[in-house]
């Protein structure tokens, strides 16, 4: 039987949710978009915050941990001044960080149905 072997995408995938966990982040969603066609990212991880600046820590949590953890950083953050929705885009593995009414607004996981889902439990 072959073994199944992890790629560098899914162990950053579950470090961003080791950040987003940290500080509370809520409604954990793990897409995986590797069987779909035309996706730009191996994951995307969304994640809901309470407010602006809840969600702007949860974006420096994700980048916290991905260095401390990987050495890695994102090529790009997108929204952080607003806080409503931060992208934080590591290539291979994309994190929305949403405010509800924004998260509900954009549905970004009906845009990708059909990637494969999993949700993350909350750890608080």
């Amino acid at each position: 039987m072959k073994q199944k072997t992890t790629t560098s995408s899914e162990i950053l995938s579950e470090v961003v949710i080791k950040g987003l966990q940290e500080l509370k982040g809520y409604d954990i969603t793990l897409m995986d978009l590797r069987n779909v066609s035309g996706a730009v990212a191996d994951f995307y991880v969304v994640c809901s915050g309470t407010s602006d600046k809840h969600v702007q820590a949860l974006a420096n949590s994700v980048e916290k941990f991905a260095w401390n953890d990987l050495k890695d950083k994102p090529i790009s953050t997108e929204g952080y001044q607003q806080g409503e929705w931060v992208l934080v885009d590591f290539v291979d593995v994309v994190v929305h960080v949403f405010q509800k009414p924004k998260r509900l607004f954009y549905n970004i996981e009906d845009l990708w149905a059909d990637a494969e889902f999993r949700a993350v439990e909350n750890l608080h």
